[in-house]
């Protein structure tokens, strides 16, 4: 049987994240009523500050489970306090992920987490924790979509539905894009454990250059396309039109300028 042994201070929220908890709600707040003079500007904070909030927890996730299968060091690591300045590569997890949803839309997924695997036994806890991060994004995507597939958007402002929108749109793509069985990214961490040695040895040289081949191919037309049309296809199916999303980016990049046919929208 594990043993839980954390010391209460390694598993208090750190101010750094409830300082980014603040900076959600009261952009979030802004979004809703219309208080910032330059709309796009409450977008832009409440996306980004909701969008660390999201890869904050999927760290989390990802040890809190390897605490619960063994792995007691996370704790002593601080990545049990939500700071995102404890995670092993802070650029990695949270700096990067922010740089490309302001260059592109896409929810880059994190992952810094130093996980000991040598303490954890069984191939489902290896499995499962693997899976929790990427599980969390889904969750949150279904936080964000809860107001469309309940028909609850009566008296929801314009800018905080789409905002709500784009941010769905980053979390869905941060799952689809973690699930990938792709060595480096957490789809391939739940199968690693039930592969064959020689296949984990042959593979394990790819690793540090999965998501790299993973945003190259993104980069071709066609398979960009064919990802953002199942993206988009599963966005329908929670109750969000690209349109919608469309113009969640939009005023996301406010610098830009408005757009005209978004701004029309009731």
């Amino acid at each position: 049987m594990t043993t839980v042994t954390t010391r209460h201070s390694d598993r208090r929220m750190s101010p750094v994240f409830v300082g980014i908890l603040a900076v959600t709600a009261v952009t979030g707040w802004a979004t809703w009523t219309g208080f910032a003079e330059q709309p796009g500007v409450a977008v832009f904070l409440f996306v980004t500050a909701a969008w660390i909030v999201s890869l904050c927890l999927h760290e989390y996730a990802h040890a809190r489970t390897a605490l619960h299968s063994g792995d007691i060091t996370v704790g002593a690591k601080g990545y049990l306090t939500l700071n995102p300045l404890k995670y092993t590569h802070a650029l990695l997890s949270i700096v990067l992920p922010v740089i490309f949803v302001i260059m592109g839309g896409i929810g880059l997924p994190g992952g810094a987490v130093f996980i000991e695997r040598s303490r954890i036994r069984g191939r489902w806890r290896h499995s499962l924790i693997s899976a929790a991060g990427p599980l969390t994004n889904v969750l949150f995507a279904a936080v964000c979509t809860a107001p469309f597939w309940l028909h609850a958007l009566d008296g929801v402002p314009r800018d905080f539905r789409f905002a709500l929108a784009f941010l769905a749109l980053l979390q869905v793509t941060a799952a689809i894009l973690n699930f990938l069985p792709v060595p480096g990214l957490d789809g391939y961490g739940v199968i690693e454990p039930w592969l064959s040695y020689k296949v984990k040895h042959q593979v394990e040289p790819f690793a540090p250059f999965g998501l790299l081949i993973v945003f190259a191919l993104l980069w071709v037309p066609s398979i960009n396309s064919v990802f953002f049309d199942v993206i988009h296809a599963i966005l329908r199916g929670l109750g969000i039109s690209e349109f919608d999303s469309y113009c969640g980016q939009e005023a996301y990049r406010f610098w830009q300028g408005t757009n005209e046919l978004c701004t029309l929208s009731p």
